[in-house]
């Protein structure tokens, strides 16, 4: 039997209370379980041999039922958690910190990233998991990294953390790259890593009547980027990176360029929108006018087409469609121009719009891109359509709308209104 400290059932109990990881009357179950773990196992450490944990699973399964052997494992996976956690703590108050090699592999993932033409809001978002992943470990040496490191991090996100299983799958994608590009090697197995729960949740949808008092309620040009976000079905990144040439109403389409996944699709434009975006044109052609007046830098542009076309960015096509009010500092080349609208400003004039319109459902931008989906199958648009549309790669990402949809319920009526 591993050595463990005495009084280790009372911690792991208190531990599993306090953070609400089980009721009360199946603390004792997991204790139990982890007990007859321990009872049957070698070596100093049999709860991070993926091996020895699968054997012991296995054997149990012969003797006792299916759902005792879920049990008995995730009691298992979740003492592994609590040990290896408390360890890293006590690492922590002694581990020398690592800054420089640390800021090292940080630049070389930032590196790759911009190599391989990942996005910025990519980039942040591993750069942010790599910094979180170095505070978890408390100034271990990235060379001396390895797999349980990552199990016990993911496991920390999932328990601590109560994170979604999105974002756990997010910081395990960071993580791989950081071990291929950062580190220059492959990473293990992570697959007994207490997994967050997959919470599936319905979206948020407005009603078409809804959606037109928020718009009413919305200053310009904010009104009409939502008016996008909802008549395109656009995401509210893919809204604001839009250029000049990505709008075409002779064709009745708007082009979605590296939307979520680097892919380009083609989406409708609503016929509605030609006056505001003849009226809006003009106030954007002044201030791209202005521009050239004043012979600012033009507009970033993606990949290496700066580079390859060094003109092209103070061209009127490649111009924003909602271009920012001022200038300010490119994050990555550190050049001074103008950029599109930032996404927290349309975020905050849109709660103030639900707020005034008297809407009380959760709603946000993102609330309109489901709202385009929804209405779209309550019009009567297959699902293969609004997929296109949305540009989803799985047709099971697009079916989750015909949850919400009203009017396509096969006619089910409740029987609280059925005659009598």
């Amino acid at each position: 039997m591993p050595v463990v400290s005495p009084g280790w059932e009372a911690r792991f109990r208190s531990w599993l209370l306090e953070r609400r990881l089980v009721g009360g009357d199946k603390a004792p179950f997991m204790v139990h379980w982890v007990s007859r773990f321990l009872t049957s196992s070698t070596g100093e450490r049999p709860w991070a041999d993926s091996r020895v944990v699968e054997a012991f699973l296995e054997s149990l399964g012969r003797q006792k039922e299916p759902w005792q052997v879920a049990q008995a494992g995730e009691a298992i996976r979740l003492f592994a958690f609590h040990v290896e956690a408390a360890e890293n703590r006590a690492a922590q108050s002694s581990a020398a910190e690592h800054g420089e090699a640390w800021d090292h592999v940080a630049e070389e993932v930032r590196r790759v990233l911009r190599l391989q033409h990942l996005s910025l809001r990519t980039e942040k978002a591993y750069l942010h998991w790599l910094r979180a992943f170095q505070g978890f470990l408390g100034g271990k040496a990235p060379e001396s990294l390895d797999e349980q490191d990552v199990r016990a991090f993911l496991s920390h996100l999932a328990v601590e953390g109560g994170v979604a299983a999105s974002t756990q799958n997010q910081a395990l994608s960071a993580l791989l790259f950081l071990f291929k590009n950062g580190l220059a090697r492959s990473l293990g197995d992570v697959a007994s890593a207490v997994r967050a729960r997959d919470r599936r949740r319905l979206p948020v949808v407005l009603t078409k009547a809804e959606v037109l008092r928020v718009l009413d309620e919305l200053p310009a040009p904010y009104s009409l980027i939502a008016r996008f976000c909802y008549g395109c079905g656009l995401r509210e990144q893919e809204a604001l990176e839009l250029r000049i040439k990505d709008v075409d109403f002779e064709a009745g389409m708007v082009i979605v360029r590296s939307g979520k996944g680097d892919k380009d699709r083609r989406t409708v434009l609503p016929a509605s929108l030609h006056r505001p975006w003849m009226e809006h044109l003009e106030r954007v052609r002044a201030v791209y006018d202005q521009d050239r007046a004043d012979d600012a830098p033009g507009v970033a542009l993606p990949y290496a087409l700066e580079r390859k076309y060094p003109n092209a960015g103070k061209e009127w096509a490649w111009f924003w469609v909602f271009p920012a009010q001022n200038v300010s500092i490119d994050p990555r080349s550190r050049v001074v121009r103008r950029h599109h609208q930032h996404p927290s400003a349309l975020q905050k004039q849109f709660r103030a719009a639900v707020v005034r319109a008297g809407i009380v459902k959760p709603a946000t931008v993102h609330t309109l891109r489901h709202s385009f989906a929804t209405h779209l199958l309550e019009d009567g648009y297959d699902v293969r359509t609004v997929q296109e549309l949305l540009g989803h790669t799985n047709v099971r990402t697009t079916m989750i709308y015909t949850h919400v949809a009203v009017k396509h319920k096969l006619g089910v009526r409740s029987p609280l209104d059925s005659p009598t």
